[in-house]
């Protein structure tokens, strides 16, 4: 089968490469659909694996074979993979942190070498702990690959919606109106928020109120925290969704966020971004900090709801199509957005 194999830094190789051999509890999937996700470009362009691997994790496909000992799938399902599932039984996952879970962080489907993801290939193994435990999510008739393939970010971003308690009638300020940042806002309004973007380009401020923001701002408005207090009553936002790494959007968000209100990093920041501030800002307007990592365990069955339903428009946020051969220009792509760059489908 064809894979795009990561070969070091910025080297992606397509290869010819064998087909997974399944265990007796282990399911194959051919891949269909996956897209691009920011982790994935993160992890192409820097050194934080060792080689080579397959990434690639927002998988929807058709089930080419299964072992032995599986029940209850059968070869030609249409399927979105999960590409973690946790133990359930740590003291991370017993504290709904299950993306500090062992289990989750070290088993994983695979296409080939070390165990990352294996969507970026024809075929990719899911694990038989993956297949066991809701890891393989069936995909309604009426539902394509392209929106299945949404399962998974779906539950990321609405994992770091339901973190910070998002109640109806809220505003939520969306900092960064990528794919990611769109996906915000559409999850926002459909819980009965009100949200707020900003971002550096003319058409994602545009896009953003496409899909639902009530607002939206180029993040390099001087005026952008007198703007949002007039929007909120003289308040501010409740709650602040970092979906960019940017220290700037950071201290924007601390301009614009209530007293009382919430902080919430979404996007990895570059390990060596140091972001200095006054511990008393955070004290004395009691604004909290948190972060979100992944996906939850606990809102996979929502997940799917939300993307097979058809609540939240999903196909609005796909902008883009590569066959896997091309998966270079479609990071290079993502890395240097045109106007209309938003999520990016890769078809192996």
């Amino acid at each position: 089968m064809k894979a795009q194999v990561f070969r070091g830094v910025n080297q992606l190789s397509y290869e010819e490469i064998s087909v997974p051999t399944l265990e007796a509890d282990e399911v194959l999937v051919q891949v269909l659909v996956v897209g691009l996700c920011q982790s994935d470009i993160k992890k192409i362009r820097y050194p934080l694996y060792e080689p080579p691997r397959i990434f690639g994790h927002e998988t929807a496909g058709m089930i080419a074979s299964v072992g032995s000992q599986v029940q209850g799938w059968t070869v030609g399902q249409r399927v979105a993979v999960m590409h973690h599932i946790p133990c359930m039984r740590c003291a991370y996952c017993l504290n709904d942190n299950f993306s500090m879970c062992d289990v989750y962080k070290n088993i994983s489907t695979t296409a080939g070498f070390n165990a990352s993801g294996g969507g970026f290939a024809e075929y990719v193994k899911v694990p038989g702990h993956i297949v066991q435990n809701g890891g393989l999510i069936p995909i309604p008739d009426d539902i394509s690959f392209e929106e299945a393939s949404f399962v998974e970010p779906t539950n990321c971003c609405l994992k770091a919606v339901k973190k910070a308690q998002l109640a109806p009638g809220q505003t939520v300020l969306v900092t960064g109106a990528g794919p990611i940042g769109l996906m915000f806002m559409m999850l926002v309004k459909y819980f009965g928020g009100r949200a707020i973007a900003t971002d550096l380009l003319p058409s994602r401020i545009e896009k953003a109120l496409e899909v639902g923001a009530e607002a939206a701002f180029d993040a390099r408005d001087p005026d952008l925290p007198a703007k949002i207090q007039a929007l909120t009553r003289g308040m501010g936002v409740d709650f602040t969704l970092l979906a960019v790494p940017s220290d700037k959007a950071f201290f924007q968000a601390l301009d614009c966020t209530r007293k009382g209100g919430k902080i919430l990093f979404f996007a990895e920041f570059p390990d060596e971004v140091e972001i200095p501030i006054n511990p008393n800002i955070l004290y004395r307007r009691e604004i909290d900090l948190m972060g979100s990592y992944s996906s939850s365990y606990r809102l996979q069955g929502l997940s799917a709801d939300i993307v097979f339903n058809r609540r939240i428009d999903v196909k609005a946020l796909i902008s883009g199509h590569y066959p896997l051969k091309d998966l270079s220009q479609a990071v290079n792509q993502a890395i240097a957005p045109t106007p209309e760059t938003y999520k990016i489908l890769i078809y192996p």
